[in-house]
């Protein structure tokens, strides 16, 4: 039977003795909210989110692979019934020297498409192995998402039923952008957001809960007003809609969209506007204030971000 577990790839030019330092820096390219030694065989080290905490331990750290088994796990993000998903897995880097590049292998094995976190973990894998590691490795500098109990969150409640706010949130181009390119309301879907050449935004709907949960995992991001164009690039974006007495309340989270991002100003006056206004309004009266179409996207970014011209 083919082996199911996720993999991902990235190719570098420096060196596996530099891959290899770069790997057992994991506070520098995964979170800074790590406890213990991660660069040691033997030597165990828990990571801890707002929802995940797994403890490693280091079986294997040479230049050519670097093993962790997963000791223990909890991951509240799915609900008790599935928050020891990641026990008994391993994770795995290869690193091979070819030619004048090394190539990094990365494989979370016993993380397979059957697991309920899979298409959460594996975007988030895939994010910090050829987004965050690869710039450390290349830069000495990866990208800190970590801080997340700072992240942005705002909540209202309404009359409505759980139905009609799930289906408020899913109507995307009934509250956020008339502008979006692919479908909202599929698990699994890739839709484009743009504003202009001023923000452009590539979203992977990987859970759908009716009445329950939305999230969004941001695949790539590009602004034209901070130094780091990327900056939503591996974040993730939660809707959660719970039933308060007679009412209902709706719960928005951007994971990751925190003080120290350049544009988090800007970005949060931007979500309040869209969450607490026009999508509210949506929920309570069956109109929102999306943006408008209004093109503007040059024919670079149009073939760059491989959308059909209009």
């Amino acid at each position: 039977m083919k082996d199911q577990s996720f993999v991902t790839t990235t190719l570098v030019k420096q060196s596996p003795e530099e891959v290899l330092a770069a790997i057992g820096n994991v506070r520098g390219w995964w979170s800074k909210n790590i406890e213990g030694s991660t660069d040691r065989v033997n030597s165990e080290f828990i990571y801890r989110d707002q929802y995940l905490t797994v403890k490693m331990k280091i079986v294997q750290f040479s230049p050519k692979k670097v093993v962790w088994d997963v000791v223990e796990s909890y991951n509240t993000f799915f609900g008790a019934s599935y928050e020891r998903e990641w026990d008994g897995t391993q994770i795995i880097f290869d690193i091979i020297n070819t030619d004048d590049m090394t190539q990094l292998t990365f494989t979370h094995a016993g993380l397979v498409p059957q697991f309920e976190c899979f298409t959460v973990c594996s975007s988030s894998w895939d994010y910090f192995i050829t987004t965050s590691l690869k710039s450390l490795i290349e830069t000495g500098k990866g990208k800190d998402i970590s801080k997340d109990e700072d992240s942005y969150m705002t909540s209202f409640v309404v009359d409505q039923t759980p139905k009609e706010v799930y289906d408020a949130v899913n109507n995307v181009r009934g509250w956020w952008s008339e502008e979006i390119e692919g479908k909202t309301n599929e698990l699994h879907a890739v839709f484009f957001y743009h504003y202009k050449d001023v923000h452009l935004v590539k979203m992977e709907i990987v859970e759908l809960i009716p009445e329950q949960k939305v999230v969004w995992f941001v695949k790539d991001n590009y602004f034209n007003f901070v130094k780091d164009i990327t900056e939503w690039k591996g974040t993730k974006i939660v809707f959660k809609i719970a039933k308060v007495g007679d009412k209902t309340q709706l719960t928005f989270t951007h994971h990751g969209l925190v003080e120290e991002y350049e544009c988090f100003d800007v970005c949060r006056d931007a979500w309040t506007s869209y969450i607490q206004g026009s999508l509210k309004n949506l929920i309570t009266t069956g109109k929102g204030q999306p943006n408008a179409k209004e093109g503007g996207l040059s024919a670079e970014l149009i073939a760059q971000w491989g959308l059909p011209e209009k």
